[in-house]
């Protein structure tokens, strides 16, 4: 072989490898990089969210005046400050602006591909008060009790709250994707668990499509969250209507598709006789440790500590998938969870100090409870 056409086959060969290897580390930057700085910054505020220590040393404080104090150092010191009475309510919304805006800082600073999530995410609080709000009317109760102020048409459901008629909220919520369903509602063609549950179908649906547009480990991680979401719900939703003796076909219609449990599942709870048994057949899923711990409650009908437990579970899956994805949409996912949690904890203490509930007590209660 002639050394020309030697050295032009190394020059190919050499240009391949260059080519391969300026592809692979385009593809590891495109890929990493854009999660460095917003990582880091979370990563960050993470280590500023609150020990056990610090929501003992709240649990103190005896009147909001020194549980505000308390918060004079943290993050939430520009929201409580503009409360002018101190309230177990006002306190509340405070802290619901807190959280709305982590919402907001998240599609701010992550890459465009997944900010939109967080968008995405915001929402859910918007099936909730649509939903409550909507209950709460039909029930002639105060609707605007029911209200909280956190998600993408708040504004919209307080005139929900305050319509005169039920007429009155299909023209407020004309344009919006829950308008169809309303209106179903009202020519009574599905009932109120009904409305809820097409609420929430609309709300995954959203979701799931978003996930299906992403790639590799960000579909992954999107997509294994959704589904915890969507089994905790329905599974919430076997469980109570078990214990109402609901029958099969009654429950069916309130599945949200796309979670993780298999039809055969699935259909094998709907048609179990009672709780004990459905109960029995979750142990054979990845659930079962959670069931498991909660079993007594669930027998004597409390599903609050069951809600309670699949939160921290979902929690745990995605704080173990930031172990695997260190850089990646795992990381702002679980800090959101940590910070709802907070949130959680915070607004109870707010409210057992108002109700006067002594503080080894509110201890027990925030400890033990959430």
């Amino acid at each position: 072989m002639e050394v020309n056409t030697i050295t032009a086959l190394l020059d190919t060969t050499l240009a391949v490898i260059f080519t391969w290897v300026g592809y692979k580390t385009g593809s590891i930057l495109w890929k990493y990089t854009p999660y460095s700085y917003p990582n880091a910054r979370i990563q960050a505020m993470e280590a500023r969210l609150f020990n056990e220590q610090k929501f003992s040393e709240l649990a103190e404080a005896k009147t909001l005046n020194n549980f505000v104090m308390s918060l004079e150092d943290s993050d939430y010191k520009p929201y409580l400050g503009k409360i002018e009475n101190y309230s177990a309510e006002a306190i509340d919304r405070a802290l619901n602006e807190a959280l709305a805006d982590i919402y907001t800082l998240m599609t701010k600073i992550l890459p465009k591909r997944v900010n939109g999530l967080f968008k995405l995410l915001l929402e859910e609080w918007d099936v909730r008060n649509v939903s409550a709000v909507v209950k709460a009317k039909l029930s002639g109760e105060v609707a605007r009790d029911y209200i909280i102020e956190i998600g993408t048409i708040v504004e919209k459901v307080k005139a929900i709250a305050e319509a005169k008629t039920m007429e009155e909220i299909l023209v407020i919520l004309e344009g919006t994707e829950y308008e169809e369903v309303y209106q179903r509602l009202l020519l009574n063609e599905i009932s109120l668990e009904e409305f809820e549950t097409e609420l929430y179908k609309i709300y995954y649906a959203k979701l799931l499509n978003y996930a299906k547009s992403k790639k590799g480990e960000e579909k992954k991680i999107i997509e294994e969250f959704l589904k915890l979401k969507i089994d905790k719900l329905n599974l919430l939703t076997i469980l109570r209507a078990k214990l109402h003796k609901m029958s099969a076909e009654k429950i069916r219609p309130m599945i949200i598709p796309g979670g993780s449990l298999n039809q055969r599942v699935i259909e094998t709870l709907l048609n179990v006789e009672d709780v004990s048994m459905a109960l029995a057949e979750l142990d054979s899923t990845k659930y079962s440790a959670v069931i498991r711990e909660q079993r007594e409650a669930l027998e004597k009908g409390d599903l609050s500590s069951l809600e309670r437990a699949f939160d921290k579970f979902i929690q745990e899956k995605t704080a173990e998938m930031t172990r695997f994805y260190p850089l990646s949409v795992a990381i702002p996912l679980n800090y959101i969870l940590l910070k709802e949690r907070e949130i959680r904890k915070l607004k109870a203490i707010a409210k057992l100090i108002e109700d006067k509930v002594k503080p080894e007590k509110i201890k027990a209660i925030v400890g033990e409870a959430l």
